[in-house]
Order: C-alpha cells, then sequence, then structure tokens
C-alpha cells in the first residue's frame, strides 16, 4: 500500500509540472500569437483548465511536506501537549472540510456533465469540476496519514515535530 501511495504521490509531483509548464506556454504563445494579430482564443480557456487541476495537486504536494503557510504567534508558545490539541483540532476541521467538498465537487461534476467548457465542443465542464472531489481526496488522504502519525509518535514525535517547525 505504501508503495502504491509513493507511486501516486510521484505521478501528481509530475502531473504538477506538467500543466504548470504547459499553463504557461500556453499563455505566453496566446500572447505573442495575438501581438501578430493571429490569436489562438482557446489557449486561455485550456490554461483555465489546466490551473484548477494544477492548483490541487500542488496544494497537496505542499500539504504533505508541510509547506504550507502557517501562523504561529500564539502556538509556539505553549506547552508541547497543547500544540499537539491544537493540531488535532485543526486535522479534524480540514477533514470535515475536505469531506464536504468531496461530496460538493462530485454532484457539482454531475450536475456540470451536459455543460461544454468555455463552449468548446466536446470538452465537457466536469473535467473542470472534477479537480475539487479528486483533489480534496488527495488532500484527504494526506491529511488522515497525518493524524495517523501524530497518533503513533506519542511523546516523540511532538518533541520532534516542534523541533522542525521552530516552536
Amino acid at each position: 500500500m505504501k508503495k502504491a501511495y509513493e507511486f501516486i504521490c510521484r505521478i501528481e509531483g509530475v502531473i504538477a509540472q506538467v500543466t504548470l509548464f504547459v499553463m504557461v506556454v500556453l499563455v505566453c504563445v496566446a500572447g505573442f500569437m495575438r501581438t501578430l494579430g493571429h490569436p489562438i482564443n482557446w489557449a486561455v480557456d485550456m490554461a483555465t483548465f489546466l490551473f484548477a487541476w494544477c492548483c490541487f495537486f500542488s496544494a497537496d504536494i505542499a500539504w504533505r511536506n508541510d509547506k504550507l503557510i502557517i501562523v504561529d504567534a500564539f502556538i509556539k508558545w505553549l506547552p508541547e501537549k497543547a500544540k499537539w490539541y491544537i493540531r488535532m483540532i485543526h486535522y479534524f476541521i480540514i477533514v470535515i472540510f475536505l469531506a464536504y467538498l468531496i461530496v460538493f465537487g462530485s454532484w457539482l461534476s454531475y450536475t456540470t456533465r451536459a455543460r461544454t467548457f468555455q463552449g468548446i465542443p466536446g470538452f465537457s465542464y466536469t473535467w473542470v469540476t472534477l479537480s475539487l472531489p479528486v483533489g480534496a481526496i488527495l488532500l484527504l488522504i494526506t491529511t488522515v496519514l497525518k493524524i495517523r502519525r501524530e497518533l503513533a509518535g506519542g511523546a516523540n514525535a511532538l518533541r520532534q515535530r516542534s523541533e522542525e517547525a521552530g516552536y
């Protein structure tokens, strides 16, 4: 199971990099071609589609690697046990929010199945809205693994985590 998760993480990283690269290329080429008098009308729409997917994949990568912004002005002065409880409360709130995103995003994807994306024939808006539940599922898996690590770690993990975070 661990190898499958590591494989998914590698694929997720590659997809995030490729979508970011293609998105930048599309926007630059579209701007250049517009300057030459031959606009590529669909390029910005496709960049928007790629942006939606890139955001969720990148958010999961950042969350998994503890690279998201943290505001610790008040928390850093608390004892280790209090920090642990606050982290667990945060994780619980995140799990509830991600579960909501999965349910709502799935419903949104289903209801937009007949709608075309930006009028592009044969390209359903569902492909864009699927980024929401798929990204939320990946973020939920990462959050559950973080909770599991916190629960299994005990006091040593608390100390090590606080030292890593600079508390």
